[in-house]
């Protein structure tokens, strides 16, 4: 593990303080927790941009399903007749 120095503002380091003693664990325990979750939200933001930019090539190659075919699908779900999904 490697250790990096970082320089909290008055107005975060009083609260992670008071937060660290509060749940009994330590600011360096509570900082990686942040920082793991940043990375999440940030990697799963990504991970839709990328999603709707091929969506966005799907839709100008006009690669669609009409909404009548997913609304008939989603209609089937549980039923005896439940159909396949919509192909393009």
């Amino acid at each position: 593990m490697s250790v990096t120095s970082v320089r909290l503002q008055p107005e975060i380091e009083n609260p992670l303080e008071k937060l660290a003693i509060k749940l009994d664990r330590s600011k360096n325990y509570l900082i990686n927790q942040a920082i793991k979750e940043f990375l999440a939200r940030k990697s799963l933001e990504e991970s839709r941009w990328k999603d709707t930019l091929v969506a966005l090539d799907s839709v100008q190659a006009n690669d669609l399903i009409e909404e009548r075919s997913v609304g008939e699908w989603l209609e089937s779900w549980g039923t005896e007749n439940e159909l396949k999904p919509p192909k393009i």
